[in-house]
């Protein structure tokens, strides 16, 4: 009987063995089967579905060519920075314990598809585990009397990425950008804009009115031992039912220094997260450290840039010299000594909140829009115009969860987002359409 339990065990192992991790040992399976691609006013749309495996299956397969396009351009952005790939990678083989098995399984899905190894994939989705090398981006969270109907919005610039490069093709990261339709058999539906490859995130919104995005900070309270701010925001769009989930999901497992924004649709309040590897604070609209001078609160809405409000955090950023970004000497620090940029982050969120006062209580997906954008283009405020004339923005996005609205602008090559048309979507439009 023993023996024959072994030859059993022999054959079942020797089968398994013949099938691809994930993939069913079904004749008419297809993993492609859920997931398609489509060009709307020129943006490509990537829809996928069904199990974890599946859904990196489909993101390989039908966008190859840009993710290997953009694995290459990121590495080879990091060399020239002197990180090198076994340094990333022994990044993920820190993180790789702390991750959960289903992005494992996207993973695997993806190498696949790509024909790339399981590692490659990997590594190159650890980008945002070391990715705390820029000095840019902006969210903020807009509801109740800021915005014409109460209702919750979600508004994101992506800044500084636009130089990385496909060194074999010549391709930039932005032309790379997709939406990302994603509906998983056993989590929430959501909307993000991504990089070609990226099953991490930077921001984005699901179908429980939960929105996420991030800030970077450069501060000296880092570690490896966690789970990348990137997959934790995923994990958000996969998992929280609302802000408090959001933001549990966010505070734990934590790696390097970020601020996110995390919206709820549902109560409506946005809230400000501001975290380091061993501290979190969370903050909405109206708590005292929203009105530490030199910065101010605005009733029903959060926003942040690149640099800590909570004192003892500012304390721990590298490059930071005084916790008043907005004096004189600060500029001077900025642009004369060139030792401390934060006064380019004050004058940020100076011109973006200045103009959220001006325009309060106006605010739709769109107009919210066209504020961050008329503010890039320089037309509300001089200094900002010299500031950022050579920002390296691949998108700006504001999303309403509740409803699904959503605007966005992309950059093309010579035209800052800013610059080109805003396209306009609904995710729930999106995420009910069927392939063409």
């Amino acid at each position: 009987m023993k023996k024959q339990l072994m030859s059993i065990g022999i054959i079942i192992l020797f089968i398994s063995m013949l099938i691809p991790i994930g993939i069913p040992a079904d004749n008419n399976y297809n993993p492609l089967d859920g997931g398609w691609v489509e060009e709307i006013d020129g943006v490509t749309v990537l829809h996928v579905s069904g199990s974890y495996y599946e859904m990196g299956y489909q993101h390989g397969s039908l966008l190859e060519d840009k993710i290997e396009e953009n694995i290459r351009g990121f590495f080879d952005f990091f060399e020239r920075r002197e990180w090198t790939y076994d340094d990333i990678l022994d990044v993920w083989t820190i993180q790789e314990h702390y991750l959960p098995d289903v992005y494992k399984q996207e993973i695997q899905g993806m190498a696949d598809a790509t024909g790339l190894n399981y590692e490659r994939i990997a590594v190159h989705n650890t980008w945002m585990g070391v990715f705390n090398l820029m000095f840019s981006c902006w969210g903020a969270s807009m509801w109740g009397n800021a915005t014409v109907d109460g209702k919750l919005l979600h508004m994101r610039s992506v800044d500084g990425m636009n130089m990385i490069q496909d060194p074999e093709t010549g391709s930039f990261l932005y032309e790379n950008q997709v939406i990302l339709i994603r509906n998983p058999d056993d989590a929430y539906a959501s909307i993000s804009p991504v990089f070609a490859g990226d099953i991490v995130i930077i921001g984005g919104f699901n179908e429980q009115d939960v929105g996420v995005s991030e800030l970077t900070v450069i501060a000296d309270d880092t570690t490896f031992h966690g789970i990348n701010a990137g997959y934790r925001m995923r994990m958000v769009l996969d998992f929280a039912d609302d802000a408090n989930e959001a933001i549990e999901i966010m505070n734990s497992n934590r790696t390097c220094c970020w601020n996110f924004i995390v919206s709820d649709g549902h109560q409506p309040m946005g809230f400000a997260l501001e975290q380091s590897a061993q501290y979190a604070y969370a903050y909405t609209c109206l708590d005292k450290v929203e009105s530490i001078d030199p910065f101010w609160a605005i009733e029903d809405v959060v926003r942040r840039g690149n640099t800590y409000h909570t004192p003892s955090l500012a304390d721990i950023e590298i490059l930071r010299k005084s916790y008043d970004i907005s004096s004189l000497m600060s500029f001077i620090r900025a642009y004369i000594l060139r030792t401390d940029p934060s006064y380019i982050t004050w004058i940020q969120y100076k011109s973006i909140s200045d103009e959220i006062e001006n325009r309060y209580g106006t605010f739709t997906y769109e107009t919210a829009l066209d504020l961050l954008r008329d503010v890039y283009l320089g037309e509300t405020n001089i200094m900002f115009r010299f500031i950022w004339r050579q920002s390296l923005s691949p998108r700006q996005w504001v999303g309403c969860p509740e409803t699904g609205d959503f605007a966005i602008c992309f950059a093309e090559e010579g035209r800052e987002p800013y610059r080109n048309p805003v396209c306009t979507f609904n995710f729930y439009d999106l995420l009910n359409s069927e392939p063409p």
